[in-house]
């Protein structure tokens, strides 16, 4: 099967402390993988690294065939992979559909103002453009693809998070916890990625919501999006990945198919608690 990310040797350190020691991992497109330990194991330096928030100081990050272990955090995004990092960070002084905007801003940030122009400006625009030369009706036409793109994605986000839709006026920092993390992802699926990164999408929720999170995850690699997961809730993570890495103090101790991992008891009382 052929992998949409992995890691070669990856290596990070701290000032004096080592986080990662020589970590491989391979991501399988159309897969779930699932990254697990105690705290402190390098899980969330991992994804960091992975993303280029966290340089590493020897090893690669191969994406699509290509390294990207120097490449800007930016264009990792515009490339295809979005990270929902720990504790969600959504904007709380903006709505819930200005959250989803922003998110969109990695399709093509052009079409967010096309958004908000009134039929009659838009008309108006167009025949300008009629007007003037062939370059500038392509570079129209781009616009409106990617605006298509923006609606179809946004109309797709709230199929999975109806509750988004009936709260997008609503201002983010007034959310429930799990509405919030339901933003957080939803605002990450605005930029079409490829390969999603959540790092510990279910820490601080009810088990109801927790429950409709590992759903929704699993709605999404049926959608096709590659899907690397941190999470101290194991079993349940364990439950809907197709594969596991075990990390210890920052080097990878075990791995496996998650159909093996679970029911490998001193494993879990050894590593997961």
């Amino acid at each position: 099967m052929d992998n949409i990310l992995k890691t070669e040797n990856l290596h990070v350190n701290y000032g004096g402390i080592i986080a990662l020691r020589g970590v491989s991992i391979n991501v399988p497109k159309g897969n779930i993988v699932a990254i697990l330990g105690a705290n402190g194991a390098g899980k969330t330096t991992l994804l960091r690294t992975i993303s280029n928030a966290v340089s590493s100081s020897e090893g690669k990050v191969i994406y699509e065939g290509k390294d990207i272990t120097k490449k800007p955090m930016e264009k990792i995004v515009k490339d295809g992979i979005s990270h929902v990092p720990e504790g969600r960070r959504i904007f709380g002084d903006l709505t819930v559909f200005e959250n989803l905007k922003i998110g969109g801003f990695t399709v093509d940030k052009t079409i967010i103002n096309w958004l908000e122009v009134e039929e009659e400006a838009k008309t108006k625009r167009l025949l300008q453009l009629y007007e003037k030369s062939k370059n500038e009706l392509e570079d129209f036409e781009v616009v409106l693809s990617k605006k298509e793109t923006f609606l179809q994605n946004l109309a797709n986000v709230y199929k999975l998070f109806p509750v988004l839709k009936e709260r997008k006026k609503q201002v983010a920092s007034t959310l429930s916890g799990g509405e919030m993390q339901m933003l957080a992802i939803a605002r990450a699926l605005m930029g079409s990625p490829k390969l999603l990164i959540l790092d510990e999408p279910s820490l601080g929720l009810a088990p109801l919501i927790i429950k409709d999170i590992f759903e929704i995850i699993k709605k999404l690699k049926d959608l096709g999006i590659s899907i690397l997961i941190v999470e101290q809730n194991a079993l349940q993570t364990l439950k809907i990945a197709d594969y596991a890495y075990i990390l210890q103090v920052g080097k990878v101790v075990r791995e496996g198919k998650a159909e093996i991992l679970i029911n490998d008891k001193e494993l879990i009382e050894a590593y997961l608690g």
